[in-house]
């Protein structure tokens, strides 16, 4: 899974060596702070895919990585399995849209809220010292067990 950094100016997509081939990338994504329109988590991203795979890697259900092209503009796509997700919504920036599975997705969303620091760190890392706290997600629910109907 992607590795998200932040600070006051940007936003680091870091990717290991594997993410950048599957994604055709070189680098890491790089996004301006000022060019986040709105962040959503998401538990199924293959629904917010849009367009078609180019550059990238597409195995349905399993992975989508790279760029997906559209109508509506580029998207950077980097999704494993049905693994929870954050959309990140862009204006005047490379790509409109990112789509990545992440575990981080409720800290990202809590870590852009807060003042960052000038220096990169992991958004669990900000979002744990800020004053909104972080809550883990809690186990599968239990389901209740139904009476037995026993007849008279």
């Amino acid at each position: 899974m992607v590795t998200l950094l932040l600070d006051r100016t940007r936003l680091e997509v870091e990717l290991s060596p594997l993410e950048r081939a599957v994604s055709f990338r070189r680098d890491n994504l790089h996004i301006a702070r000022e060019s986040i329109v709105k962040v959503q988590l998401t538990d199924d991203a293959w629904t917010w895919l849009r367009g078609v795979g180019s550059p990238g890697t597409h195995v349905p259900l399993v992975l989508a990585a790279g760029t997906w092209k559209s109508a509506n503009g580029d998207d950077f796509v980097l999704i494993r399995r049905h693994k929870p997700s954050v959309v990140i919504d862009l204006e005047g920036a490379e790509f409109q849209r990112l789509v990545l599975t992440t575990r981080h997705g409720l800290a990202l969303a809590q870590a852009l809220r807060l003042d960052a620091t000038s220096e990169l760190a992991e958004v669990t890392d900000i979002a744990a010292t800020g004053a909104i706290p972080v809550v883990e997600p809690a186990g599968k629910p239990r389901r209740k067990r139904k009476p037995a109907i026993r007849p008279a």
